[in-house]
């Protein structure tokens, strides 16, 4: 048990009280965390375009003062009434979206839809008791996807935290808690490349370089980058992308350039860019069929009276992964036989990764060299300087900043030395300058 367990601990947070306003740094209460809850110290957090996305109200009806953030690594301060599978010391990493282990969707193999905590962005309170744990002088402050990591301390649900192992660095892996493992699971656990393979990759920012980095892991032979931006495709290198392609730099549409370059197209794709053209581009770009086949579903689709001009039909054993969220208006339009040729379209959400399940294999995956997560991480940047890191994000000149409690470093390593935790890190910093920075959109 910690001396602040039990009751309310005076911290810093990056509070934002407008829309789009800077985040102000502010001495708030947190509340102790109350059943099935637990009080997390929160040393490193990374600002993630969907932080952004809801600070400018973009996705919600605006909901202020609230506290941001759910990429992060901390250790447990203290446990709610109920909670078993944490203690005080542990390492963890809070997610956004949850698993209770009671539900349908927790017992399946299948699916990471926890029907109590699944993602939920308009949710700003606790789901015990409808209120917040976050206030200032009284006033109560928002969650945020129920998580809330711009804070030196947070309560998060207890099934929205992965006990991690504690060798693992903190300020490296806590970039697994969204973006990073939403990319790599959707090539290894959805895509599933075989060794070998070509996979093509629809947007190079943070979770496209994850997917393509999944790509690489797979022992794929060809990863074939796709952006509009022509200045990632040196950086893509760096994840294993073998190939660039920018569809303004052709005529026709980038899936005939795509099958054109490969025989009649990839194995695999990923799109991560939610825009509806790339979609359907990541689907149609995967195996066009032999000319003798198209001839004939050609004459079949005359006989059937279906118009075929303008259609390219592709099959065979191609999977196209979608991740990216398209705009709520948007249409997914291709010929059913694209279908009906055996290639499958699937979505995906956070890579089908169970947060609490499945997120100590991917840390263990980093401390075995296996997966590199250095090369994501472009600026570090201290807490009080975490609207640096938004204007990073504005100007697309990041993938992953790390935001660091460093006032919070040395009574971690004093509370570790009590509870028994090693608090062994490698705090090195990789800073890079605005001219070494690719530009990110």
């Amino acid at each position: 048990m910690t001396a602040t367990a039990g009751q309310v601990i005076k911290c810093r947070a990056a509070v934002a009280w407008e829309a789009g306003k800077p985040l102000v740094i502010e001495e708030v209460e947190v509340a102790p965390p109350q059943a099935n809850e637990v009080r997390l110290k929160i040393l490193f957090t990374a600002p993630c375009c969907t932080d952004v996305h809801f600070w400018e109200a973009k996705g919600q009806t605006p909901l202020f003062p609230r506290i941001f953030g759910h990429e992060a690594g901390g250790i447990v301060e203290s446990v709610g009434e109920g909670v078993t599978e944490l203690q005080p010391g542990d390492h963890v990493l809070p997610v956004f979206t949850g698993e209770c282990g009671k539900c349908l969707h927790c017992k399946s193999e299948e699916s990471n839809m926890c029907d109590l905590l699944r993602i939920n962005t308009d949710r700003s309170t606790m789901i015990i008791d409808g209120k917040t744990r976050f206030s200032k002088n009284g006033q109560p402050i928002y969650h945020f996807l129920g998580t809330s990591t711009f804070s030196e301390y947070t309560v998060v649900h207890a099934g929205c935290v992965a006990k991690i192992n504690p060798a693992a660095p903190l300020d490296k892996v806590c970039i697994l808690s969204c973006g990073i493992c939403t990319g790599l699971g959707a090539t290894l656990n959805v895509a599933k490349p075989k060794k070998g393979s070509s996979v093509a990759i629809f947007g190079l920012g943070a979770v496209g370089l994850a997917a393509a980095e999944g790509a690489r892991i797979s022992g794929a032979a060809r990863i074939i980058g796709v952006d509009l931006n022509s200045s990632r495709s040196e950086e893509a290198k760096k994840f294993g992308v073998t190939e660039f392609v920018n569809p303004k730099d052709h005529e026709k549409p980038v899936q005939e350039v795509i099958a054109e370059m490969t025989d009649g197209g990839v194995d695999r794709s990923v799109e991560c860019t939610g825009s509806i053209q790339a979609m359907i581009s990541a689907f149609e770009c995967v195996h066009d069929i032999s000319p003798s086949s198209r001839s004939l579903l050609s004459l079949v689709c005359h006989q059937r009276r279906q118009p075929s001009v303008g259609v390219r039909h592709h099959a065979g054993w191609g999977v196209a992964v979608l991740v990216g969220v398209p705009n709520k208006d948007d249409a997914f339009k291709t010929h059913p036989m694209n279908f009906l040729n055996e290639r499958t379209l699937k979505g995906t959400f956070y890579g089908n990764y169970k947060h609490r399940t499945d997120l100590p294999s991917v840390v263990e995956k980093y401390l075995n060299k296996e997966l590199e997560l250095e090369k994501f991480i472009t600026h570090s940047v201290s807490f009080s300087e975490i609207n640096k890191a938004f204007d990073y994000m504005l100007k697309g000149q990041s993938i992953r900043n790390i935001v660091e409690n460093t006032s919070l470093l040395n009574t971690f390593v004093v509370a570790s030395k009590d509870i028994g935790v090693s608090a062994f890190y490698n705090f090195g910093r990789r800073k890079c300058s605005e001219k070494s920075c690719p530009k990110r959109s």
